[in-house]
């Protein structure tokens, strides 16, 4: 289902209704794949579903936000200020802001990046956080990959990419661990002393292979990402991206349908010539 376009006007109305009193005269207005944002700099930042199925999912996504929060981490992580509510269609919710930024592409500290890495992956997964979370090693992530995708790709990359993912798939079992999912970039804000602050928008965290955020922290450099994790995760972290990028593999891990195959596969082919 397409979204209906939301104005700037709309989405101040929702963050007013979720942050009485609050002044919203600093407030910008940004969005992800899954929601429209609504950024009040030093109070918080209000999410706002772009489509029925980011309503649907939101009261989950909020439930992993505090039970990642309760891990005890090194860092913060957005906390919900406000019950998830729904405004017609859309569903709504404040969670707590973040301070600090994101680094430039292709720089970052490996030791920095390491304790990150570690930090996430050691999170317990309690019983809880197993049943709010998808676990992609249960439903056959690769056979998905290897009959929607592979099939639709070129001539050029179908052979190499099958080839690329059965050795992905091959790849010896290792526990399931929390992942992020989506780290690097904005997501992910440092201080001014170059020291970890907070990691937002866990919307695609899963249960799986902690290499796989190893991979996502390539936007820092894969020198940097070598520098930064043991030589087995560095060997994982490269074999999860050469089939079609990290970022397109988690599109699958996280648990969320393919619903517009055609436009996946033309990201991917984009990203393997870009790539190559």
């Amino acid at each position: 289902m397409t979204e209906t376009p939301m104005s700037a006007g709309e989405l101040l109305e929702i963050a007013d209704a979720l942050l009485p009193g609050r002044s919203l005269d600093a407030a910008r207005i940004t969005e992800g794949n899954l929601h429209h944002v609504v950024l009040v700099p030093g109070t918080a930042a209000v999410r706002v579903s772009k489509r029925p199925s980011s309503a649907e999912e939101m009261p989950r996504r909020m439930e992993v936000l505090r039970e990642i929060a309760d891990a005890g981490l090194p860092f913060a992580v957005p906390e919900p200020l406000t019950p998830v509510t729904r405004f017609g269609e859309r569903a709504a919710v404040a969670v707590s802001w973040i301070h600090g930024e994101e680094q430039p592409e292709g720089q970052g500290d490996p030791d920095q990046i390491g304790k990150l890495l570690r930090a996430v992956r050691e999170v317990p997964v309690t019983p809880r956080l197993r049943q709010l979370l998808n676990a992609p090693r249960e439903k056959g992530w690769a056979e998905v990959l290897a009959g929607q995708v592979v099939p639709r790709l070129p001539d050029r990359w179908r052979d190499e990419c099958r080839r690329r993912l059965e050795a992905a798939a091959a790849l010896e079992a290792v526990p399931d661990a929390l992942v992020h999912g989506d780290l690097g970039g904005a997501n992910v804000h440092w201080g001014r002393d170059g020291r970890l602050v907070g990691v937002l928008d866990w919307d695609q965290a899963h249960l799986f292979d902690p290499a796989v955020d190893a991979a996502l922290m390539a936007w820092h450099g894969w020198d940097t990402v070598r520098l930064a994790v043991d030589p087995e995760t560095y060997r994982r972290a490269r074999a999860y991206d050469a089939p079609f990028g990290v970022g397109h593999l988690v599109g699958i891990l996280d648990g969320r349908p393919l619903t517009n195959v055609d436009g996946y596969v033309r990201s991917i082919v984009a990203w393997l010539d870009s790539s190559s």
